[in-house]
C-alpha cells in the first residue's frame, strides 16, 4: 500500500556535497526549507554552500530527515552513523538498495531501523562534484522509494515527500526489485557503453575523424567516473552479472550470425533492438509515440542556434529532443530536432520558408 507523502519542514540535513546531494539541498531550498551540509571534503561544503545549497550543520543542529549522499562503498556506515546520532528520519540516494539495507540491518535496533528508508533518483550526469548541481536535476524524473518491512509509514511518506519536493516522480519498490531493475536499466547500459568506448583509445585520429553522433551517443555516459562506477558494479555484482550473461548469449548470436551471413539471425537480433527501444517509456512515462529527426544545418558561429531555435518555435510544432553533430571538416553543425511524425513536414516548411537548409 502506498503511503501518502508528507513534505519535509526541515531542517533537512544533506552528507555529502557532490552532483546528486548538493542538487537536492538546491531543491529544498528552492522549496524554502532549511538544508544543513555534511562532507568529509570541507572544500565542498565551502561550494556548495557558495551555491546556495545551505549552511555547515554545527552540533546544535537537529534535523527532521538526513539525505545520505555519499559513494557505495561508504553508504552503510554513514546511514548507521545518521540514525544512532539522533531522532531523525534518514534515507539514502545510493544507486544500490540491498547492500546498504542488510548492513543496516545488522547494525542497528527495530526502533532506530524504522526511521529508515532508502531511495534511489533517477538522475545525474557524466559530470560530478558540487559545481555540476543543479535544482532542476530531478524534475519530472522517477524517484525510487525503497522502504524495508520494518519501516515506519512515517518514515515512507517523509522520503516520498523530499522526491515531490524536488520535483522528482516517486516510485515505491522492494530493495531487491530495485537492484535487478537498475541493473538492467542503468549498470549495464554504462558497462555497455564503457566497452563501446574502450575500443576507441589508441585509435589513429585518422579513424577517429570518421566518428559521427552515434558513437558519442553510445559513449557519452562512458566518461563517468571510474571509482564510483567500480564500487556500484561490486555492489551488486549478482544482478549485474544475469544482464550480462543474458548479454553474452545475444553477443554470441552476434557473432555466429554474422560469422555464417545468416541474415535472418541477424535481423532478428536487430529487429530485438529497435523493440527494446520502442519500450522504454516516452515523455511523462507515457507510451512512446512515432517520432522523426528533421536535420538541420546551422553555421557555427554566434546566434544562430538561437535563431534556429525561435524559428522552430514559430512552427508552433514541439520538439521533443535536440541533438548537435559538428561536422570537423565543414564550419556548420548539423542539428537534429526529434518531433512527432505527424508535425515533421510543417516544422520542415516552415524552416525551409526561412532559409534553412533542412532534409529528413
Amino acid at each position: 500500500m502506498t503511503v501518502p507523502s508528507a513534505a519535509p519542514t526541515g531542517p533537512v540535513e544533506i552528507v555529502g556535497t557532490g552532483l546528486v546531494g548538493t542538487s537536492i539541498a538546491l531543491a529544498c531550498r528552492r522549496a524554502g526549507v532549511e538544508v544543513l551540509l555534511t562532507d568529509v571534503s570541507s572544500e565542498h561544503v565551502r561550494t556548495a554552500s557558495g551555491l546556495g545549497a545551505g549552511r555547515p550543520r554545527v552540533a546544535a543542529d537537529r534535523p527532521q530527515l538526513v539525505v545520505v549522499a555519499v559513494p557505495p562503498d561508504r553508504l552503510g556506515e554513514e546511514i548507521v552513523s545518521a540514525l544512532t546520532a539522533g531522532d531523525a528520519v534518514v534515507t539514502d540516494v545510493g544507486s544500490i538498495k540491498s547492500q546498504p539495507l542488510a548492513h543496516v540491518l545488522t547494525a542497528v535496533d527495530e526502533h532506530e531501523a524504522a526511521r529508515y528508508v532508502g531511495s534511489h533518483p533517477m538522475a545525474g550526469s557524466e559530470r560530478s562534484g558540487p559545481l555540476a548541481a543543479s535544482a532542476s536535476l530531478f524534475d519530472g524524473r522517477p524517484w525510487a522509494v525503497v522502504p524495508h518491512a520494518a519501516a515506519a509509514p512515517s518514515a515512507t511518506a517523509l522520503v516520498r515527500g523530499l522526491a515531490e519536493l524536488c520535483g522528482a516522480v516517486p516510485l515505491e519498490l522492494e530493495a531487491a526489485e530495485h537492484d535487478r531493475a537498475v541493473a538492467r536499466t542503468s549498470h549495464l547500459p554504462h558497462l555497455a557503453a564503457v566497452l563501446v568506448a574502450g575500443r576507441l583509445a589508441g585509435v589513429p585520429p585518422r579513424d577517429l575523424a570518421l566518428s559521427g553522433q552515434g558513437v558519442r551517443d553510445v559513449t557519452r555516459i562512458a566518461g563517468s567516473d571510474p571509482s564510483l562506477w567500480e564500487q556500484i558494479v561490486t555492489a551488486n555484482a549478482p544482478a549485474v552479472l544475469e544482464v550480462l550473461g543474458e548479454v553474452r548469449e545475444q553477443l554470441d548470436v552476434l557473432i555466429a550470425a554474422v560469422d555464417a551471413g545468416e541474415r535472418t539471425a541477424l535481423h532478428d537480433v536487430l529487429a530485438r533492438g529497435v523493440r527494446g527501444t520502442q519500450a522504454i517509456p516516452g515523455k511523462h512515462g507515457a507510451p512512446t509515440r512515432p517520432m522523426v529527426s528533421v536535420f538541420v544545418a546551422v553555421p557555427d558561429h554566434p546566434g544562430e542556434l538561437a535563431r534556429l531555435f525561435a524559428d522552430a518555435g514559430a512552427s508552433e510544432v514541439n520538439i521533443e529532443d535536440v541533438r548537435i553533430d559538428h561536422d570537423p571538416g565543414r564550419e556548420v553543425g548539423q542539428v537534429e530536432l526529434l518531433v512527432d511524425e505527424g508535425r515533421s513536414q510543417h516544422l520542415l516548411d516552415t524552416l525551409e520558408s526561412r532559409g534553412w537548409l533542412t532534409h529528413r
